[in-house]
């Protein structure tokens, strides 16, 4: 594609998210005239760029767009027909700009119908309002095609001397100057696939820097121990400064969602509140690309099975607008995003009705699982208690797929449920998927790393104490302190020959989700950043791995995923196993407590 198209369609598409958010937060902020001028100005320079480059059909709809919008500089009140009208004409530049970049011309086709709803929408709203902004009323006339600096450059020396060239609008930090009349910030694009092999290179610095510190370690008084160290200092920062080119906040993900809260809002008659926090909050663009998908699954499921009708509000006490929310954060190495709304909850009994029909469990053991274990069965797949199937929601194709995701990136979702009061999903997932910390361990003479984001403690598995290995009927489990935890040994689950099951050992306690469950291994070394290899797809189906890596001493290891593990465990069983031991615990409370009674009446306990 040629350079000044490609950067047109580049530029276009960035401008065109940014118009999408702010028409929703000027549908509800009408009088906000910064707002207003921002998107104008943004159209505008669209409308400008394409007279320039000739292409008829993205100018013709700018131009009507802008028309309308100009009626609201105007004065005249905003609509939601007109809001509507125009974030479709958005959607169809976005469709032209598609074709354009595979293409490089605008496809066939008209664009009357557009065009025709908009002027006439802008022929019949009256301006009864003064001006938001009439100090520009004079700039915005008659003003002249607007182009980047760099598509200036790139035109040829024949172009018209008509055009001016005009800087792309820039954020207030790229404006501030030194005290040399310098800018304080510049940026320039660079290539994502560049930045691929940048991050591709230094992962493969990072595994020679692991060799060289092994070597260093089996010769303690080698001559090159000092200039290993810097050299590993070096690598380092190298390695954080390349993650820092990847990272983008998790705005970026939530760019559309207002968009699509405020069309959920129309098409299903609810009034919806959406809330956004730490939307600068960074992580790595590969994760966010993934991460974007299951977001927006989760709001649309807050919207439709969430939030109930404003009259089914009222009558439950509610606001009749409904709130759905937002956050993220930085927690450790990784990020927690939360998505919560203040709607109906989780219908529990109709949960476990479906799951008993479908024959996932059976009423008995059903009957013994609380609520929370209930939840989870929202994940399995082809699940749905939708009632009947719209377009938003009810074909079971919906929290497996965002959970297999999650696990994909190595992630964990959480789910809690009140019954008329909200539903709130905390997703885990790792800053980045390139490099991470893991726990070198091994399992029947072979070496596995384990993600450390899962980790939550090592203990020594000891005959007695505080740490001990104990049997609930056939199920192995961990005494630690005052909780039993689920156990189980790697060896058996990855089936290789680790000899007789010993009550002595380590044991790697993990967490995924509200889960905790026990890995006992039969050494455990030490920490080390690994380069996640992907797995080779004759291994791809088998759950209990995310990947390989090279250690230090060239060996291959395989990746353990703890998600895979949970399951391997089996989501019935741990179910079953937990109610057991919580029904062990209450027994030797209550005898605790009748033992106390007897004391305090002098008896023996």
């Amino acid at each position: 594609m040629d350079d000044l198209l490609r950067e047109f369609v580049t530029e276009t598409n960035e401008s065109l998210d940014v118009v999408d958010l702010e028409l929703v937060r000027f549908e509800r902020e009408p009088n906000n005239s910064k707002i207003l001028d921002n998107v104008f100005r943004l159209v505008h320079t669209i409308k400008g760029t394409c007279g320039f480059l000739g292409l008829p059909r993205l100018e013709a709809l700018a131009h009507a767009a802008e028309a309308l919008m100009g009626k609201f500089r105007d004065g005249a009140p905003v609509t939601g027909e007109a809001v509507t009208l125009i974030l479709s004409t958005i959607d169809r530049i976005k469709e032209i700009l598609e074709a354009l970049a595979t293409e490089q011309r605008e496809p066939d086709g008209a664009d009357d119908d557009l065009i025709a709803a908009l002027e006439r929408v802008a022929a019949s709203v009256v301006s009864d309002a003064p001006a938001l902004v009439p100090e520009e009323a004079a700039e915005v006339a008659a003003p002249p095609p607007q182009v980047t600096v760099a598509e200036v450059a790139a035109a040829p020396e024949s172009a018209p001397p008509a055009v001016k060239p005009v800087e792309a609008p820039v954020s207030d930090a790229a404006e501030a100057q030194d005290g040399n009349g310098k800018n304080g910030h510049q940026s320039i694009r660079v290539s994502v696939d560049m930045l691929e092999q940048l991050m591709t290179m230094v992962s493969e610095l990072v595994l020679t820097r692991n060799q060289l510190l092994e070597i260093v370690r089996r010769h303690e008084d080698s001559e090159f121990k000092a200039p290993l160290q810097r050299l590993s200092n070096v690598t380092g920062e190298l390695q954080e400064g390349v993650m820092k080119t990847r990272m983008q906040p998790i705005g970026n993900a939530w760019q559309k969602l207002p968009r699509i809260v405020r069309d959920l809002s129309n098409e299903l008659g609810k009034k919806i509140n959406l809330e956004m926090q730490g939307a600068e909050t960074e992580l790595d663009r590969q994760v966010l690309d993934l991460i974007k998908d299951p977001l927006t699954h989760m709001v649309r499921n807050s919207a439709d099975h969430g939030l109930e009708t404003p009259a089914e509000r009222r009558a439950a006490g509610k606001p009749e607008q409904g709130l759905v929310r937002l956050a993220a954060y930085h927690e450790g190495g990784h990020i927690i995003i939360q998505i919560s709304d203040d709607g109906r909850g989780l219908d529990s009994a109709a949960i476990k009705a479906k799951a008993v029909a479908r024959g996932m469990i059976s009423q008995g053991d059903a009957d013994k699982l609380s609520e929370a274990q209930i939840h989870k069965f929202i994940f399995s797949p082809g699940f749905s208690t939708a009632a009947q199937v719209t377009s938003v929601s009810g074909r079971g194709v919906g929290m497996d797929v965002v959970r297999a995701n999650i696990d994909q990136i190595g992630g964990a979702i959480d789910v809690k449920s009140v019954a008329g009061v909200g539903l709130s999903f905390t997703v885990k997932i790792p800053l980045t998927l390139a490099i991470v910390a893991a726990l070198i361990v091994e399992a029947g003479g072979d070496h596995f790393a384990i993600p450390q984001m899962a980790v939550v403690e090592l203990v020594r598995a000891r005959s007695s104490g505080d740490h001990r290995v104990e049997r609930i009927r056939d199920t192995t489990v961990l005494r630690l302190r005052d909780k039993l935890v689920p156990l189980a040994r790697l060896t058996e689950m990855l089936g290789i020959d680790g000899g007789e099951a010993p009550e002595t050992g380590y044991i790697v306690v993990t967490q995924v989700g509200s889960q905790t469950f026990g890995v006992m291994v039969d050494a455990v070394f030490h920490t080390e950043e690994i380069v996640v290899k992907p797995m080779s797809s004759k291994l791809r189906h088998i759950p209990m791995f995310s990947g390989n890596t090279i250690l230090g001493d060239g060996s291959v290891i395989m990746i353990i995923d703890p998600n895979g593990v949970a399951q391997a465990l089996g989501s019935t069983v741990s179910a079953q196993l937990a109610v057991e031991i919580d029904e062990l615990l209450g027994d030797r409370l209550a005898f605790r407590r009748i033992g106390l009674q007897q004391v305090r009446r002098g008896a023996p306990a």
